[in-house]
């Protein structure tokens, strides 16, 4: 058990190009991993975790890499995660593992959209963070500024643990709260650490500070409180104590300074993932109890215990697959044979890997706590592996859907096995890439989170397989849903010779509100065995059938609720089939007569340009249908976020630097569904019509 009190398993997350990467570099090397620090976008070798030769060519990360390092004593797991939104799956099921986050944040650019959607992500998986705000030697860092934005636009207790002296090129150390003493970073590459005594010239601001920070901690900590009202001595040690309960229980998030790429402040980020962030022991697991209906079970990480882990990311290997997997309670250890609670399969643990970045260590066995490779287990992302005779399904990672797709094709006949090859294996690995044959055309529709998500595993499959595809057109993923309820009374008959067919059933459709997190929902109210039980569970697989093209133009119907009320049966001739066929044509009815409406996908998109180019750039957001939600200017630069359908942002990234000389830079991400206008609609539906009378020729 002292052993897992000295292991910290973190995340580092953050809006793109925040300095994630670079942070992680840093850590590695004042932690001895590495001897010689690399940057993401120069000379040498790239970043140590960006690996990939696609990372190392664009500067960006895109998979998340794992690592780890020992700081005072200290077992540091770290994974580091990819900015982009096209790969925020990454992000999602890293923070579903891990016990504790740093969430990083540009002292210049602030809290950015993708920092919101990281945040979103750390609070459905109740993951404590540290905030970091990195770039302080950037011209117009502003902390003061990113501190209350923390407050206002993510709902944190923000508590600087640090006052930093200095901003952009005058920045020079930091001051610690704490131990109310000046640190300067010093040497070649920043690893001397000189304390010293503050200096009158900081002293009433540094005061001030360190009121500002008790006075919020005694609101988490009686003792403090205590010491405060009686006028006693704080110590460091409860100080520390107050921050460490207040962060693992998510009341307060600390906040500490530096700058990742001029090789400040980043040693004290490790002493305070050492002194705030969790150990396995301080965190609780939920799984499902699969022979107790389901009950909800505590999962401690108890590492004599029975064991529970969770598959969290899959990587096909020249060598095998590879099973990222982190250790909940009890032990892996090689050749044993555990279960897949989700197939009942018994599989053993062939072989399991301490992981840094592209490298494996062979390992004999992983205890709770553990985040480990493990190969010879077969199974999809988010399963839960147990011990034999246990049942326990942990909570699923959370996937969305995929909102873009491209058409490809084999250029040659010896490239479709390699293009099945390398698709297949991308399935496996990434839950929000999708792949399907067209039924009409019989191409390959592949299907993902953006143009670049798509690209790059375009880019892939020509690298890593030697496969040459020719591309089509993106095109959107737009959704069928009703706008009115409605009714449905449809009777299936079919007579041929034998034993026919006979389904009846009647009842209404229902619309789900926008927010609803189910797309489709069913109810059974049928009284009187009117409907015979067996059956209604066909009844379901019929509609949900159904539903997956829609008859205005062939796409998936969203936010509808079958509700089934009646119906009839036949002794000789009704059947699972003819309920089931009876229903998909029964949900067409219903969802024809409820007014439909097209919806398409809705880009939160997110602007950083030269205040001098704000005109031209929000004036084509308009052109684009967009809807501008927000302007405001930060260090010379204009941030502006607009709502802008996806349709309308192909080659947003050629037309935006053409208007500010390639000097701005965007984001984007999936916002929601919303009705679509009438012209756009009638032209999706008109070809939909023009296909289906082609196929029919």
């Amino acid at each position: 058990m002292d052993n897992l009190a000295n292991i910290r398993n973190i995340g580092i997350s953050a809006h793109i190009d925040s300095g994630k990467t670079t942070l992680t570099e840093r850590i590695l090397f004042y932690a001895g991993r590495i001897h010689r620090m690399q940057e993401v976008k120069g000379k040498g070798g790239g970043a140590t975790m960006d690996f990939m030769e696609l990372e190392k060519e664009r500067g960006i990360t895109i998979t998340s890499a794992a690592t780890n390092v020992t700081w005072h004593g200290k077992e540091i797991n770290i994974i580091d995660t990819p900015g982009h939104v096209d790969f925020t799956i990454e992000v999602e099921r890293s923070l579903r593992v891990l016990d504790g986050a740093v969430l990083v944040l540009c002292a210049v650019g602030g809290v950015q959209s993708q920092s919101i959607t990281v945040d979103r992500q750390m609070k459905r998986y109740r993951v404590p963070r540290i905030a970091f705000i990195n770039k302080m030697d950037r011209v117009g860092a502003d902390p003061a500024r990113v501190v209350n934005e923390l407050e206002t636009k993510l709902g944190h207790v923000a508590v600087p643990l640090q006052v930093p002296i200095g901003g952009g090129d005058e920045f020079e150390a930091v001051i610690d709260l704490i131990e109310m003493k000046r640190i300067d970073f010093t040497g070649d590459s920043g690893e001397k650490l000189t304390q010293s005594d503050i200096s009158e010239e900081f002293k009433d601001e540094t005061d001030r500070a360190r009121a500002g920070m008790l006075d919020t901690l005694s609101l988490y900590d009686d003792e403090l409180m205590e010491a405060m009202l009686e006028d006693l001595p704080i110590s460091i040690d409860m100080i520390r104590k107050a921050v460490r309960t207040a962060t693992i229980n998510r009341d307060i998030t600390p906040v500490m300074f530096g700058t990742a790429y001029k090789n400040k402040g980043v040693q004290l980020l490790l002493d305070g993932v050492n002194h705030y962030m969790p150990s396995p022991l301080d965190r609780v697991a939920y799984a499902s109890d699969n022979h107790n209906e389901g009950a909800e079970t505590a999962i401690t990480a108890d590492p004599d215990g029975s064991l529970v882990a969770m598959a969290f990311k899959l990587v096909d290997e020249s060598f095998g697959q590879v099973t990222y997997t982190r250790v909940y309670r009890g032990r892996l250890t090689k050749g044993q044979q555990y279960v897949n609670s989700r197939t009942g399969r018994k599989q053993r643990a062939m072989r399991i890997l301490k992981i840094h970045a592209d490298r494996r260590e062979e390992i004999p066995e992983a205890v709770a706590g553990d985040i480990v490779g493990l190969m010879g287990i077969e199974c999809n992302s988010g399963d839960t592996v147990c011990s034999q005779g246990e049942s326990l399904s942990l909570e699923p990672i959370a996937t969305v859907e995929p909102v873009i797709s491209l058409a490809i094709s084999p250029a040659t006949a010896s490239d479709r096995d390699k293009m099945s090859r390398g698709l297949g294996r991308f399935v496996r690995e990434d839950p929000t890439f999708h792949v399907h044959q067209d039924e009409k055309t019989e191409e390959t529709i592949i299907s993902g989170m953006g143009e670049l998500h798509l690209d790059v595993y375009i880019e892939r499959l020509k690298r890593e397989y030697n496969c040459n595809i020719t591309i089509g057109k993106p095109r959107v993923e737009y959704r069928e849903a009703p706008t009115a309820e409605s009714t449905y009374d449809y009777k299936h008959k079919k007579q041929t010779g034998g034993s026919g067919q006979f389904a009846h059933v009647s009842g209404r459709l229902l619309l789900l509100p926008e927010d609803s997190e189910e797309d489709y929902e069913f109810e059974n109210t049928v009284t009187g065995g009117r409907v015979p039980s067996e059956y209604i569970s066909s009844v379901d697989k019929g509609f949900q059938m159904a539903r997956v093209k829609g008859p205005l133009a062939g796409f998936e119907v969203i936010r509808v609720k079958m509700i089934l009320e009646d119906g009839s049966s036949h002794a000789v001739d009704s059947s699972d089939l003819a309920f089931q066929i009876c229903a998909r044509t029964a949900f067409k009815q219903a969802f024809l007569g409820s007014k439909p409406a097209l919806l398409e996908p809705i880009m939160l998109v997110e602007v950083e340009t030269p205040t001098d180019c704000q005109g031209p750039v929000t004036g084509d957001l308009s052109s684009r249908r967009g809807i501008v939600v927000s302007s405001e200017v930060k260090a010379g630069f204009s941030v502006i976020i607009a709502e802008v359908p996806l349709a309308e942002m192909f080659g947003y990234a050629t037309d935006v630097r053409s208007l500010t000389q390639g000097r701005a830079s965007f984001t984007m991400e999936f916002l929601t569904y919303r009705r679509s206008p009438s012209s756009v609609q009638e032209e999706l539906i008109a070809q939909a019509q023009k296909e289906r009378a082609g196929t029919k020729d």
